[in-house]
């Protein structure tokens, strides 16, 4: 005990250090220091081969030197016959040691170190003349020109799994510091991390969104009509670059009917923000004297006070049914849809798009969410596809519970549907009705319904919703319809 308490520092000081060089030099210490009670342990086991190997421990920073002989480690290779001049200075240090072994067995203080002064300097081992060059460029690493290679997301190939019997063991190894050594050049390490750190971040917030989606669209209360039924939301986590070439082949002229839709409802939006006289209109409660001999019948005027422009939201919802894909229905829905999006985007207008079908219970596919993490739902709109049945109440009410819960102003609800609701007991005059009375009950909430027919779709759609629809059938009429819709909102 009295021998463990004289080393308590030294054992701290290999506890708390990070420096594998210090914590091997402070274990060296400790088997030297008690080198004479761990011999006597040592002898007492048995002998488990038939020769013996003498075990030699070099003390660094010159404390004493003790060695004993220890059993040979069972099918060890023989010593070499001719010994290197280290291996002959460890014999020395061995027979050294054994002189040290018949001195009293109390143990002693390690002496200070003298290792810059008095330690005899021992030559490195001769590398074999075959692999100098090898060796030498793979120490000198700043001296080698090597091409660092491109970190890529794709896989490029792995080593094929071999049967191996053996291994080449090198010799004549020599382990050398490159002091030169300025790295290896690599410029794309901090975008490489960027772009994982962005993937992995942005999958894991979609993939928690959808389950947030799921939980929300079971706690919506549907009506007895849809007692019991699923209800399910998916959402693609990860845009496929298929996806994103198929929106950049047909994009251009659909954003451009996008941006003819943005200066007319833009026009209005200023001319509110502005207020001021309007002079030139057809009708009015105020006479124009200047205006008084034109002909053309424009006398009016009409004085307006600056308004702040209401705040806007939108929510899409398509109808994906197996008869949305007949005269091209669901071509058309998926057209207006990113005609749409690309609008809102760029006013600034949050859009919701959903698109929906039946399977074993309701299934809403979420397009485009109020808040995008990537700005990638544009390409989810390509996904967009005729499925199975529709159950248009449940699907309905969901959109419009969640454009509820927005805080704008003004709040459009677009429905693209055949306006034939079809599904396991939910069709005919009856689905109509809850249509109905959806629409009905949201529009006294705030949110304003505007059904979009497609041909011959129209007389079923006015018959359901009455006035509140209009024919995107002509794709190039849609912005001077929809904006007319949307400044009769503003004007709300």
């Amino acid at each position: 005990m009295t021998a463990l308490f004289q080393i308590l520092d030294t054992i701290d000081e290999a506890v708390q250090t990070t420096d594998m060089r210090i914590r091997l030099d402070c274990v060296n210490r400790i088997i030297v220091h008690h080198w004479a009670y761990i011999r006597s342990y040592l002898d007492t086991l048995p002998d488990e081969s038939d020769g013996a190997t003498t075990g030699t421990v070099v003390v660094v920073g010159g404390s004493a030197i003790g060695s004993g002989n220890s059993s040979g480690v069972a099918g060890g290779s023989a010593a070499p016959k001719n010994p290197s001049p280290t291996a002959q200075k460890r014999g020395a240090t061995s027979e050294a040691a054994k002189e040290a072994d018949e001195e009293p067995e109390e143990p002693k203080e390690p002496e200070e170190s003298t290792l810059d002064t008095e330690q005899e300097e021992i030559p490195p081992i001769s590398p074999d003349p075959d692999e100098t060059d090898e060796s030498e460029g793979a120490a000198h690493g700043s001296e080698r020109s090597d091409s660092v290679q491109k970190a890529s997301s794709e896989e490029t190939g792995r080593m094929p799994l071999e049967q191996t019997s053996d291994l080449d063991i090198p010799t004549g190894g020599v382990c050398e510091h490159d002091d030169g050594y300025t790295g290896s050049g690599y410029t794309d390490a901090a975008s490489d991390i960027d772009r994982i750190l962005d993937n992995m971040a942005c999958e894991e917030l979609e993939n928690q969104r959808t389950r947030s989606m799921n939980e929300l669209a079971n706690n919506i209360s549907y009506g007895n009509i849809h007692d019991g039924v699923d209800m399910r939301v998916h959402r693609i986590s990860a845009v496929d670059s298929d996806l994103v070439e198929q929106y950049n082949a047909i994009a251009k002229p659909l954003l451009h009917i996008s941006k003819q839709l943005q200066r007319s409802v833009l026009q209005q939006l200023q001319d509110r923000q502005r207020g001021g006289k309007q002079t030139g209109l057809y009708l009015g409660r105020r006479l124009d004297t200047h205006a008084l001999p034109r002909r053309d019948g424009r006398i009016f005027c009409k004085s307006s006070l600056p308004n702040e422009t209401p705040e806007l939201s939108v929510g899409l919802l398509v109808d994906e049914s197996g008869s949305m894909c007949s005269r091209d229905r669901i071509t058309y829905a998926r057209a207006a849809s990113i005609i749409l999006y690309d609008f809102c985007k760029s006013l600034n207008i949050p859009i919701l798009i959903y698109g929906h079908s039946t399977g074993s219970g309701v299934d809403l596919y979420s397009y485009a969410e109020f808040e995008s993490y990537k700005g990638d739902d544009c390409y989810r709109l390509m996904d967009m596809s005729s499925r199975g049945c529709n159950r248009d109440g449940a699907a309905l009410r969901y959109v419009a519970e969640r454009l509820f819960a927005r805080p704008e102003e003004v709040k459009i609800l677009v429905l693209i549907s055949d306006g034939q609701p079809s599904d396991g007991g939910y069709y005919g005059t009856a689905a109509e009705e809850d249509l109905r009375g959806i629409k009905h009950e949201y529009k006294r909430k705030g949110v304003q319904l505007i059904a979009a027919a497609i041909g011959d779709d129209k007389e079923s759609l006015e018959r359901i919703y009455g006035d509140s629809f209009m024919d995107i059938s002509d794709l190039n009429r849609l912005p001077v319809l929809l904006s007319s819709r949307i400044k009769q909102f503003i004007r709300l």
